[in-house]
């Protein structure tokens, strides 16, 4: 069975990209045997950080990408 493509431009969205490598950098140094539960701690804690006033990863990343 296949599925036909469509020709589309998807976009990634500003910062999208640093925060999957922060994400890939932190699996790879933890080693976590169970990996969803690890980025779902991950991104909980970028969150707080982001919410308490932190750096936002996101829109430095994508400043970075600029």
């Amino acid at each position: 069975m296949s599925i036909a493509s469509a020709n589309t431009n998807m976009r990634v969205p500003a910062g999208f990209r640093n925060l999957l490598e922060g994400l890939a950098r932190e699996v790879l140094r933890e080693q976590p045997t169970n990996v969803v539960a690890f980025a779902a701690e991950y991104f909980q804690k970028l969150l707080e950080q982001r919410e308490a006033g932190a750096v936002d990863p996101v829109a430095w990343g994508a400043l970075l990408e600029d």
